[in-house]
């Protein structure tokens, strides 16, 4: 986790976030939190702060499921104003929850129903593809698994290194899509626990964050990882870690990257304001431009977003997730997971 503008642990970051503008000046301190990473998170603090002077944004990176975690422990005292970035299920089981306070955004119609709350709570703010990543170095592209069923072959044993799913918004929606799959065609999670298992047996580490991960394939300490395509492609374009990525033929979850206002919060009208500019069209194509980003809002020009953007939309085929299953039911999966599945491949 980090903090803007200082290195504060998890225990100053609330602390630091509420007294703010006090100790730094006399701006009202807009606190976010995000998994979406420094490089973004710092791009879109900068120029809102430019075109909002007398705000101060603070915010707190971290895991998906750590920021759902944080948000319910502080309910009654909420620290934050904007949860910003996170697979929609994880949204939606918070504003199960009563955590989030309703807000209709002015592009509300221009992303599907599938793609915000009902009642407001949260909106799509990105797309996020589900992808098998390997590294290229050490993989030619034609041999690299080409499908879900590929990556659990017995040849990539010890292999395989994935991020800690238990923290990690990403690799739940994953493994969630995989046993709501499941239970769908047969009526039965096992189908689905059965390919984690076997997954699980290929697996060398589950390692505690993504930038670990990235250093291990890098390294060839693993070849081979599942994770979202516009991160893979970030690794690799900006950072120059030498991966890759496949999308799998029979089909990818195609996660809805969401935004909400933290219900409680003690700055809504600056909430807003900057939940209306990240999700603006202007800031919709810097995201994908620059930070591989590719947006949920339909209004956008298809011909205005990047060529690999284009191209990578005609290659994914979305695999149907019944998304009220997945809300209702993934945490007793990933339960049952950590309990009779890791480390038992």
């Amino acid at each position: 986790m980090k903090f803007r503008r200082a290195g504060l642990g998890i225990a100053l970051a609330a602390t630091a976030a509420t007294l703010g503008s006090c100790v730094h000046d006399n701006r009202t301190v807009l606190t976010v939190y995000s998994p979406h990473g420094i490089d973004l998170l710092k791009f879109y603090e900068t120029e809102f702060e430019k075109k909002y002077p007398m705000i101060d944004v603070q915010w707190v990176d971290m895991g998906s499921q750590e920021i759902v975690d944080r948000i319910r422990g502080e309910a009654v005292n909420p620290q934050a104003d904007v949860w910003f970035g996170a697979p929609s299920e994880s949204f939606a089981r918070a504003a199960q929850e009563n955590l989030l306070r309703p807000y209709r955004p002015t592009w509300a119609n221009a992303v599907p129903a599938e793609a915000h709350d009902p009642k407001d709570l949260w909106y799509g703010t990105y797309l996020t593809p589900e992808v098998i990543a390997y590294n290229r170095d050490a993989i030619p592209r034609d041999s690299a698994p080409q499908d879900w069923s590929d990556v659990v072959d017995p040849k990539w044993r010890g292999k395989v290194i994935i991020r800690d799913p238990i923290a990690s918004g990403t690799m739940r929606a994953i493994f969630g899509a995989m046993i709501a799959k499941s239970i769908t065609e047969t009526g039965s999670p096992q189908r689905g626990y059965n390919w984690l298992l076997r997954l699980d047996a290929n697996t060398k580490e589950y390692v505690l964050n993504p930038t670990i991960l990235y250093q291990k394939l890098k390294s060839r300490e693993g070849l081979i990882t599942l994770w979202d395509m516009p991160d893979v492609a970030t690794m690799r374009d900006r950072v120059g870690i030498p991966i890759d990525y496949v999308i799998p033929k029979s089909g990818t979850p195609l996660l809805v990257d969401a935004i909400a206002i933290v219900r409680g919060t003690k700055h809504l009208r600056e909430a807003e304001l900057y939940y209306e500019f990240v999700t603006s069209e202007h800031a919709q194509l810097e995201a994908s431009r620059q930070f591989l980003r590719i947006p949920a809002r339909t209004d956008i020009p298809q011909d205005s977003l990047p060529v690999w953007i284009q191209t990578a939309m005609k290659q994914i085929k979305p695999m149907p997730v019944d998304q009220n299953l997945l809300a209702q039911h993934l945490n007793e999966w990933m339960r049952y997971w950590d309990s009779h599945i890791r480390n038992h491949g």
